[in-house]
C-alpha cells in the first residue's frame, strides 16, 4: 500500500529516536523530517504543507501539549501523534480532547505508528482539500456584486422570488435575473446546492 502524501515531521529530543522512526517511516515511503528541538521544528516547519507530527510529548523546551496549544493559537490544525514515554491516561485525555489524531506509548509499535501516521496525513489531505474549496467558493462569492450578494442572502434563508422583490423594493423579474447570475457565478444548478454552499461561508446564519 503507498504512503499517503504529505511530511512527516518528527520532534523528538532523543536523536536516536528521531533517527530510528526516520528509517522505519522512510522504509514505507513516507517523506520525513527529523528534529530534536521545537525550535528547529517551528524554523523548518510550513503551514501551507499537507502535514502531520510525531510529537514526544516531554520536550525540555516546552513540552509537547503546550507546543500543540501554540500551534492551535496560530491557527494551524496539524494533525499530531503524541508518543509518550509512560501511559499517562490524562495527558492522553487532554491531548486527543485538544485534537491529537493518537497518542501512543514508547516502545511503539511500528504497525500501530504506521497506522497512525497514515490516517493523520488523511486527515491532513482531507483538510487541505476542504481548505482549497473554502477558497475557491470565496472566489465565485466574490465575484457576486453587492446587489447580487444581497438578493443570495434572502435566497438562503427561504424566501420565494416575490418576497425578496418586496423587501428589496424591486420587481420579481429583476429577481429571477439576479437569482440565475447568482446560480451562474456560484456554479450551482440547485437551491439546494446554494444553500449548502452559504453554509459553509457562513451566510445566513
Amino acid at each position: 500500500m503507498s504512503a499517503p502524501g504529505g511530511i512527516v515531521y518528527l520532534l523528538d529530543d532523543e536523536p536516536e529516536m528521531v533517527k530510528a522512526l526516520t528509517r522505519l517511516l522512510r522504509a514505507r515511503r513516507f517523506e520525513v523530517r527529523g528534529y530534536t528541538s521545537v525550535r528547529a521544528f517551528l524554523d523548518a516547519f510550513h503551514p501551507e504543507s499537507t502535514a502531520c507530527l510525531v510529537l514526544d510529548v516531554a520536550m525540555p523546551e516546552i513540552d509537547g501539549l503546550e507546543l500543540q496549544r501554540h500551534l492551535t493559537h496560530q491557527g494551524i490544525l496539524l494533525p499530531i501523534i503524541f508518543l509518550s514515554g509512560h501511559g499517562d491516561i490524562p495527558t492522553s485525555v487532554r491531548a486527543i480532547k485538544a485534537g491529537a489524531t493518537d497518542f501512543l506509548t514508547k516502545p511503539v509499535d511500528a504497525a500501530v505508528l504506521v497506522g497512525a501516521v497514515r490516517t493523520a496525513l488523511q486527515i491532513a489531505g482531507a483538510r487541505s482539500r476542504e481548505a482549497a474549496e473554502n477558497d475557491a467558493l470565496k472566489a465565485r462569492l466574490s465575484s457576486l456584486t453587492p446587489r447580487q450578494r444581497e438578493v443570495m442572502e434572502h435566497i438562503v434563508a427561504g424566501q420565494l422570488n416575490k418576497q425578496v422583490a418586496y423587501d428589496l423594493g424591486t420587481g420579481e423579474q429583476n429577481i429571477k435575473l439576479h437569482r440565475a447570475q447568482i446560480m451562474r457565478k456560484m456554479g450551482v444548478d440547485s437551491l439546494a446546492d446554494l444553500v449548502r454552499i452559504a453554509g459553509r461561508l457562513g451566510i445566513g446564519k
